[in-house]
């Protein structure tokens, strides 16, 4: 399916099609920020005016599985102020280590990326004068 233009897997959830609706530019942007074929969307959550984070998929498998999909996440920084902030990937296989971008950025954490990462989770964390105001997980797709 398509929503002004991107790519988003029918099985998105209506959070993910809604986040997109509302600014296609930036998620379009976000797309960018994984590289060239990560142009399918996976996932989105925005929390509150800290930030949101976006998975994507180049539409290709590296595995048996129809879960065995190749991920990007990343995770932009809304505030406009440098933040300690992070993105965490796990894929859907427990013997996978995680892959991560923690550090100060004003932009964006990540990306960040799985071969098998369909089913997986991405964790965001954000931090404000030592406070937690980010600390969430978004399940990438749609599992069973």
């Amino acid at each position: 399916m398509e929503i002004q233009g991107i790519k988003v897997e029918r099985q998105a959830t209506a959070e993910t099609k809604r986040i997109i609706e509302s600014d296609a530019r930036v998620a379009a942007a976000t797309a960018n920020v994984c590289g060239s074929g990560y142009t399918i969307s996976t996932g989105a959550a925005r929390y509150g005016t800290y930030g949101t984070t976006y998975t994507w998929t180049n539409g290709t498998t590296t595995g048996d599985s129809y879960y065995d999909k190749p991920i990007c996440a990343v995770f932009f920084n809304d505030t406009g102020y440098t933040r300690y902030m992070g993105i965490r990937l796990k894929d859907n296989y427990t013997s996978t280590a995680d892959v991560e971008d923690f550090g100060a950025y004003r932009s964006y954490a990540g990306p960040v990326y799985q071969k098998r990462g369909y089913c997986g989770k991405a964790y965001s964390y954000m931090e404000i004068g030592g406070t937690a105001v980010v600390d969430n997980y978004l399940t990438v797709g749609s599992c069973n």
